[in-house]
């Protein structure tokens, strides 16, 4: 089946440039694998809070994020840190991106939930 999703690196350039054009500042923490890897997203709002993003599948088959606070990761920016520390050393191939917004925009198109 011919999988139509954007290569990671240009969906990763697309989401910094969303972020930076509304005001936000965004980093590449990790670059993965540049045309399939897997994405993290850390929104951190300055305040010392954040939140980690990460896409999955959804049962109608199109890709969503999960908001990983509701698996018990946050909302203290520490406690996300320690997360992202742990996705780092499991997968070589994950992009990490940290994206810093006083408002904590997340700038995914994609669903969230």
């Amino acid at each position: 089946m011919f999988d139509e999703r954007l290569p990671t690196r240009v969906w990763v350039d697309a989401l910094m440039r969303r972020a930076q054009v509304a005001g936000a500042s965004a980093f590449v923490l990790q670059r993965g694998e540049e045309s399939r890897g897997d994405v993290l997203i850390k929104v951190a709002d300055l305040s010392g809070g954040a939140r980690a993003y990460v896409p999955r599948t959804s049962m109608e088959g199109t890709r969503v994020f999960v908001d990983l606070e509701t698996q018990g990761v946050g909302p203290e920016e520490a406690g996300v840190d320690e997360y992202v520390g742990r996705a780092r050393d499991r997968d070589r191939d994950l992009w990490v991106i940290e994206i810093e917004d006083r408002e904590a925009r997340h700038f995914l198109t994609e669903p969230v939930e």
